[in-house]
């Protein structure tokens, strides 16, 4: 029988405390560079052997063999069918789930994704122009769990943003294809998708091979050796993030039923060991029962066993003095996911600064969000949410200046970059603007 799980407990009054909070929340490398060093040489020998790495690769570490690496891809007929045969309630879930993530990425690019220009007193015209990737490269996880969501939160923003070519790579140990990923993939408008994954799969996205295409971005989650996969070939194309260990922060005022939030909790723990899953409350009767729901419902979950380790190693109960002290460790932590369960979660959610996604009342479960509330839900980890925002779709566009100078604008701004240019000591700079100037 095992034993209880031991929680940790904080309190922000104590003496110890921003020492206990520091140790909690340090920054885990979770590639080591032995990762790094493993998955740098994967992806440059599929630079230099293209096909024929990935399929020795595939082999390794999907037990995949294949004669070649179009028998990987898994083609249009293929994602139908797969959308056609899965049951109909999976198949309902997938349609009005991308409808929503699709409505809610269609709103974003209304307002950042459309191209604009005016003119100046001068005649001069100045604007940007926006336009879609030409091709992108999702990467969808298979090892541990099968994703359909991440096709989704994937797929949709780059089609939404018009990128004509999607290109999914999805691992698949066995040989076993998920016929609910296939589905998703049908549903999301990818153009293209390979039976491959690991560090090999990025790298066959980076640079192409005979078979796989040469993408301009790589979005999407993954274990350490794609994360450091695509940390070597960002440059190479473009990337997302280098995404952590799944997260959740729930600060709760005890107004929230304490299974709920055990659940939520362990909603996240379930992803793997190395998840986090903080609770904050001024309330320490509340953390008790908390507590207790936990303990209750750990038993009968399939997880077990990852969630245990999860809250054990990375979690905490933390008592507070009161909201306010909850919202400022918020903002220190900068949280993945973070649930206002909480009678009054409007006013907290005006003062936070820092979380990849904020979930507002008792019934807004942060896994809404992971599968049919509408925004991404590929969001910044280990505090990045400092400095980064959700996937979308100006992840999928680029912005390019446009710049109109009349003959008049051309008098105006020449003397002013002559007078600049000569300061930085670039004569042809200058001359290049003077030779523009009225006579």
């Amino acid at each position: 029988m095992n034993a209880p799980l031991q929680l940790r407990r904080l309190d922000t009054a104590a003496a110890d405390f921003d020492a206990a909070f520091d140790a909690l929340f340090a920054r885990m490398a979770e590639e080591n560079a032995e990762i790094d060093t493993r998955a740098g040489a994967i992806v440059d020998d599929v630079r230099r052997r293209g096909d024929a790495a990935v399929l020795e690769y595939t082999a390794r570490f999907d037990r995949v063999d294949a004669a070649a690496v179009a028998a990987l891809e898994i083609d249009q007929p293929s994602l139908q069918r797969a959308l056609r045969e899965i049951p109909a309630e999976q198949r309902d879930a997938l349609v009005e789930a991308a409808a929503r993530v699709r409505d809610y990425h269609q709103l974003q690019m209304e307002q950042v994704g459309r191209s604009w220009e005016y003119r100046d007193a001068d005649g001069t015209l100045l604007g940007q122009k926006v336009t879609p990737l030409d091709r992108v490269g999702i990467y969808v996880p298979g090892g541990k769990a099968a994703y359909p969501s991440s096709v989704l939160m994937n797929a949709i923003p780059a089609h939404v943003a018009g990128v004509p070519e999607i290109v999914m790579v999805v691992p698949t140990p066995g040989g076993e294809r998920n016929p609910l990923v296939l589905a998703a993939a049908a549903v999301a408008g990818v153009s293209r998708a390979f039976a491959i994954g690991g560090a090999q799969a990025v790298g066959a996205l980076a640079w192409g091979t005979a078979t796989v295409p040469r993408v301009d971005k790589i979005t999407g989650p993954g274990n350490a050796y794609v994360a450091a996969a695509k940390r070597r070939v960002f440059g190479i194309c473009g990337i997302d993030m280098i995404a952590g260990p799944s997260e959740i922060l729930v600060i709760a005022d005890g107004s929230t039923p304490p299974d709920w939030v055990a659940m939520d909790l362990f909603s996240q723990a379930e992803h793997d060991e190395l998840a986090q899953s903080i609770l904050l409350c001024p309330d320490a009767a509340y953390l008790d029962a908390v507590a207790q729901a936990i303990a209750r419902l750990l038993p009968d979950m399939a997880r077990r066993d990852i969630i245990e380790a999860s809250l054990r190693d990375r979690g905490a109960l933390i008592r507070v003095r009161d909201l306010d002290e909850a919202c400022a460790l918020a903002d220190r932590i900068a949280p993945e996911h973070l649930e206002l369960a909480c009678a009054q979660p409007r006013p907290l959610a005006d003062r936070l600064r820092h979380a990849g996604a904020i979930f507002l009342g008792a019934y807004t479960s942060e896994s809404l969000g992971d599968y049919c509330a509408g925004p991404n839900h590929v969001l910044p980890t280990s505090g990045t949410a400092r400095f980064s925002s959700p996937l979308g779709v100006y992840d999928f566009i680029k912005r390019s200046s446009l710049i109109e100078v009349s003959a008049a604008g051309a008098d105006r701004l020449g003397r002013i970059a002559s007078v600049l240019a000569h300061g930085e000591r670039l004569q042809a700079h200058a001359r290049a603007a003077e030779l523009r100037l009225a006579r």
